[in-house]
């Protein structure tokens, strides 16, 4: 049998330095980060922050993926963590509602060395040195830019109404309200989407879950990035001087454009894959991560779907 987790390593800032989030387990009688088992029904993404809730009392928006640890538990049964960070605002773990329990005993912030020392497992520790890394690098506190494919609409042969009017299957009604809790894990602000109905309607649920506005841009519709790509590559290239997490929602047709414009921002192995985004299924997104530079830089990325919930 082999066991999924997620948990985060959460951090804020201390001085010129910072500080990580430790929890202590009684029972085991070892310092660790939040983290706990993949619940039924449940994203990786959501498992991390629910955990982070219910061990530290706080609310959380991830950041960085860090990575994903191995290891064997129980009778050899392997174990999968993956692990995030997030940088926690002084007003969010003001708010801590923690409460010791049966399972965290305590929970204390710690700068780097001192919870180097305290962490019981190996693996934390190496987990740690890659947050520490990401640190020094400036590379640590990043903004996330989301570019999400509409959920599942009604195929063109069965809708002879315009294009523009398509709605979504039932399938794709469930689709955006089943995006609310996975795109609140991320927490973007500025919502942007193509004007069309099967795209409006994937990022309303979201939108007023968050009471975010929603900005309808007719330059990412199927028939404008078509007729002038360049236009849909510039409203994204106008999102890269934004401070804000964003979120885009388009259409299939209209991907390319869009992720080319995110590619010209990455380096290394990074810029093809994302390009290759263009294939997303309906519902599924890219989160990548940027730099808070001047000219922010792509520093990550990650591909998720609703198929990969437990």
């Amino acid at each position: 049998m082999t066991v999924y987790a997620a948990g985060v390593i959460c951090w804020r800032d201390a001085g010129k330095d910072i500080e990580v989030l430790l929890v202590h387990r009684e029972q085991y009688d070892d310092w660790g980060f939040p983290k706990g088992k993949q619940d039924t029904g449940e994203l990786l993404q959501e498992t991390a922050v629910r955990e982070v809730e219910e061990e530290a009392g706080i609310k959380v928006r991830l950041g960085r993926k860090l990575d994903v640890i191995h290891y064997k538990v129980g009778k050899g049964e392997h174990k999968y963590v993956s692990y995030w960070a997030s940088k926690v605002p002084h007003k969010i773990y003001s708010k801590s509602r923690f409460k010791p329990n049966k399972e965290i005993a305590r929970v204390e912030w710690h700068e780097l060395q001192v919870a180097k020392k305290m962490l019981s497992y190996p693996h934390d520790r190496l987990l740690l040195e890659k947050l520490i890394e990401f640190h020094n690098l400036g590379q640590l506190e990043t903004r996330s830019l989301i570019v999400l494919r509409h959920a599942k609409a009604t195929p063109r042969t069965e809708w002879s109404n315009g294009e523009a009017t398509r709605p979504l299957l039932p399938e794709g009604e469930l689709q955006a309200k089943r995006l609310v809790k996975l795109l609140k894990s991320y927490g973007p602000r500025r919502l942007i989407t193509s004007p069309w109905r099967r795209c409006h309607d994937t990022v309303v649920p979201y939108a007023k879950s968050s009471k975010r506005k929603l900005v309808k841009r007719s330059q990412i519709t199927e028939f404008k990035s078509k007729k002038n790509p360049k236009q849909a590559r510039q409203l994204m290239e106008d999102l890269f001087k934004d401070s804000k997490n964003a979120l885009v929602c388009t259409h299939r047709p209209a991907l390319p454009e869009v992720l080319e414009a995110v590619s010209q921002h990455a380096s290394g192995g990074m810029a093809e894959p994302i390009r290759q985004a263009s294939s997303l299924s309906p519902s599924d997104f890219l989160v990548v991560r940027l730099s808070l530079e001047k000219t922010p830089k792509v520093l990550d990325y990650e591909l998720v779907s609703l198929s990969q919930a437990k």
